[in-house]
């Protein structure tokens, strides 16, 4: 008989502990949101879903060693008794106000705190295209991912189409693991890469790590139109202004930008922003407060920017949530690297095109195997979820929501508890409101 999840974790902080600082994610935010609050003395806990810190943009393993800046992160904070680190860990539901309910593989608690920090960085865009679902396709960043986890691709031919530099830094990742790059199909136009080119010396680091990641096989102006296969992907079609052409390739790798991860915020009740593309971000103020007392954010969860300015507004948030003061070299840090996440956007944006490529046929929610004309067919987002059961699949319409933002201008709905599919168990504890914070009883994901 299964042991009430209640009675195997143990009593740690109160609720309401005004020194318990809390942080949802250990990438480049979270991170260096920890390692500025540590300096207060405060209880912090980092929770991320990944088996080890580091996010996307610094996630290691077999088929890559951790990042410097990383490592040194990460150092400094295990040397800390007054910081843990809870990988493998999942936020599930708000519990509360103060108190949030998360899970790992063995166990659920629910974690309360003085102060959070959001640090829930941002996923891939994937537009539906014929033959996207094949086997075999998967977005620039999960390419990435999966060969630094140790996925073998040498010798594989490799296609990745898309926008934005990702593409460039997955294709990089490729060649070092030893595949075959056939081609880097941006869909912005030469002009707009001359105009992007052009105005990175203001940033003189990115320009230098822009030229070491240039490849013959890049074009512009270019993206799929089609994946062909019977049993996984065996070719691409790509469209290069209005000459079409096809290409055999083992892997195709497709990503049109980022979309924030700022469901937990909105979960929460956190005010909403647009960024630059048009997409939800949690809004925060110069401190990176959101509109909830105690509540804070920073990374890609409030606009996508890139590593440094994720780090630059940890640090902030960090030092805001603790009580400390900011100081002004930070604040210009950040306001530096988000003009660089600025000029990112304004010069990938998507053309138009890219909005026809999905025919009747097409899988557009792949989860339920919802195709596009029955999805297309409906007046918003509401009716296509009691309708077709559109978004209603494992990932919560995380990947087709922001496929039907982008197409029709859809607005994603409030999201509802739980956050992620979850156990039985875990939602047993939904409706209980213990008195103290449980948390687990061993860590062995410390660092």
């Amino acid at each position: 008989m299964t042991r009430d999840p209640i009675q195997r974790v143990a009593q740690t902080t109160r609720p309401g502990h005004k020194r318990a600082l809390l942080i949802i994610g250990a990438g480049p935010a979270g991170l260096s949101a920890a390692r500025a609050a540590a300096q207060a003395g405060w209880q912090i806990t980092v929770v991320d879903d990944n088996p080890a810190p580091g996010g996307q943009i610094w996630r290691s393993g077999p088929g890559a060693a951790p990042q410097p800046a990383s490592r040194s992160l990460q150092t400094a904070l295990a040397a800390l008794p007054h910081v843990r680190l809870l990988c493998g860990t999942r936020v599930v539901a708000a519990q509360g106000t103060g108190a949030l309910l998360l899970e790992n593989a063995e166990q659920a608690w629910v974690q309360a705190y003085g102060a959070l920090i959001l640090c829930t960085g941002a996923r891939e865009l994937m537009l539906p295209f014929p033959g996207w679902t094949l086997p075999g396709i998967t977005g620039a960043g999960a390419l990435q991912a999966l060969i630094k986890s140790g996925l073998p691709v040498r010798g594989q031919r490799i296609v990745l189409a898309g926008s934005g530099p990702l593409l460039l830094a997955a294709a990089a990742s490729a060649r070092r693991a030893g595949a075959h790059v056939l081609r880097v199909a941006e869909q912005a136009s030469a002009a707009q890469i001359a105009r992007f080119t052009a105005g990175l010396w203001r940033w003189p680091g990115k320009a230098v790590q822009a030229l070491g990641l240039l490849s013959t096989q890049y074009r512009s102006a270019t993206h799929a139109t089609a994946a062909l296969g019977a049993q996984r992907v065996e070719a691409v079609q790509l469209r290069h202004g209005e000459r079409d052409y096809t290409l055999a390739c083992d892997r195709l790798a497709v990503g049109f930008g980022l979309v924030p991860n700022a469901e937990l915020g909105r979960l929460l009740g956190c005010a909403s922003a647009q960024d630059a593309d048009g997409k939800a971000v949690v809004a925060v103020d110069a401190r990176q407060a959101t509109s909830l007392p105690g509540v804070f954010a920073a990374g890609e969860c409030t606009g996508a920017g890139g590593v440094e300015r994720s780090m630059a507004e940890g640090r902030i948030a960090g030092l805001a949530a603790t009580g400390q003061a900011v100081p002004q070299q930070a604040l210009a840090e950040r306001t530096h690297w988000a003009a660089f996440g600025k000029h990112v956007a304004e010069h990938f944006v998507l053309a138009p095109a890219l909005r026809g490529l999905a025919r009747p046929e097409t899988i557009f929610c792949r989860c339920e195997d919802v195709v596009f004309a029955d999805v297309a067919a409906c007046s918003g987002w509401t009716e296509a979820k009691l309708a077709t059961r559109c978004g209603m699949g494992a990932c919560q319409g995380r990947v087709c929501g922001a496929a039907a933002q982008h197409l029709w201008g859809w607005q994603a709905p409030s999201p509802r508890p739980p956050l992620v599919p979850a156990r039985v168990g875990t939602l047993g504890l939904m409706a209980k409101k213990p008195s103290f914070t449980i948390a687990p009883t061993i860590d062995p994901t410390h660092p």
